[in-house]
């Protein structure tokens, strides 16, 4: 019998395989990882250097270890190089196997910053554990770092940075910190509270070339302002890895296009995580890919499924000022109402119907996330305060 065959050794690979296990013990199954195949958590690589955790230390369970207690196969450090969907092969650069069905967990890769000069090689991206392990070392006590965008991963690593002991200053085009989640007076409050903790803002810039200076690197924005630092870490964003799928004649848009069993336009081929488009939609984020894996996994056991998605509030790691977010989908109509009290900042994105579509909650609110989350979709009668939805 061919294997199942899983590309990706990330937190989409392993959960796929372990939610697959829970219903078959027997069918072979081969996850193909292009680095060592340990399993850790990338969510913890934007809040480990306060935690002084080292990238060895970041490693939940070793790759013998994953291989052992969920009976698979694991090829480590092979780049898959080619998919051939009509004689169902993956190839890689050492060799080759056979799928009964194929599992694309690839992930996703950061945008290219675009910087030119000398000093661009002074400029980090932290993707997996060998980029956590390079810009760690590369970070000097107390030293000064310029961070290339202000979405969730930039300000969750600007509040890590400062509580480390860093210097940061961030360079973002948007003009407040995650504007594409949250409404402006959330967004203030967060540039307020990692500003006391000495994070320096430059809003509505980018940066443009990085020049060599003494050890460090210094970066010209265009405004012609220049912004001086040791190293330089790039946050600007994430782009779904198509490259492969798109090679062997699978249907890519933003990521790999999949319906909602989360297969792809080939037959036994799916894709899940930050790769995967369903319905349009590519969600970066850690319970969306559950609901993924878990669909998945009953459909490659015969029980065919469809991921369906509860209300999904997302965490952002930044203790200066905690966060919870359910941002409204794109296109959304409707418009923020937000409260401020002494416990945090309460934004509820309501519809023309006064419909909850969305929320954004600050401070002590941060907490009451999930009796947010209940009432998202139905109708609200005042949103005025916490209390009056609670």
């Amino acid at each position: 019998m061919d294997p199942i065959v899983i590309i990706g050794s990330g937190l989409a690979g392993y959960t796929v395989l372990r939610e697959f296990r829970k219903r078959d013990q027997e069918t072979p199954v081969t996850l193909i990882s292009s680095d060592d195949g340990h399993f850790y958590s990338k969510p913890n690589l934007s809040n480990a250097l306060v935690a002084g955790k080292s990238a060895e230390q970041l490693v939940n369970t070793p790759r013998e270890k994953m291989a052992a207690d969920l009976k698979a196969e694991i090829v480590a450090n092979a780049r898959v190089t080619a998919i051939d969907t009509a004689g169902k092969k993956v190839r890689w650069s050492d060799g080759e196997t056979a799928y009964s069905k194929l599992v694309l967990a690839l992930g996703a890769d950061p945008i290219p910053h675009g910087l030119s000069g000398p000093g661009a090689d002074k400029v980090f991206a932290v993707n997996d554990l060998q980029d956590y392990a390079a810009f760690r070392s590369a970070l000097k006590p107390g030293g000064k770092v310029a961070i290339l965008g202000g979405g969730l991963i930039g300000s969750e690593f600007a509040n890590d940075l400062t509580a480390s002991g860093c210097n940061v200053e961030v360079v973002h085009l948007g003009p407040w910190p995650l504007e594409r989640l949250i409404p402006e007076q959330v967004g203030r409050a967060l540039a307020d509270a990692l500003a006391e903790k000495g994070v320096t803002w430059h809003f509505g810039r980018t940066a443009k070339t990085a020049e060599t200076s003494g050890g460090g690197v210094v970066l010209s924005l265009d405004d012609g302002s220049k912004v001086a630092a040791d190293i330089v870490l790039s946050a600007i964003g994430l782009r779904s890895r198509t490259q492969l799928a798109a090679s062997a004649g699978l249907q890519v848009n933003r990521g790999i296009v999949v319906d909602r069993t989360l297969q792809t336009s080939a037959p036994d081929v799916y894709a899940l995580g930050d790769c995967a488009e369903v319905d349009g939609q590519v969600l970066p984020y850690v319970l969306p890919l559950m609901q993924q894996a878990r669909a998945l996994a009953a459909s490659l056991a015969g029980e065919k499924s469809e991921v369906r998605y509860p209300v999904m509030p997302v965490v952002v790691k930044t203790p200066a000022l905690p966060l919870a977010v359910l941002p409204p989908a794109a296109g959304s109509d409707g418009c923020w109402q937000v409260d401020c009290n002494e416990d945090g900042i309460c934004a509820l994105h309501l519809d023309g119907a006064n419909v909850l579509r969305g929320f954004a909650l600050a401070g002590k609110l941060a907490a009451q996330r999930s009796q947010y989350a209940a009432k998202a979709g139905l109708c609200v009668s005042s949103a005025r305060t916490p209390a009056r939805l609670a």
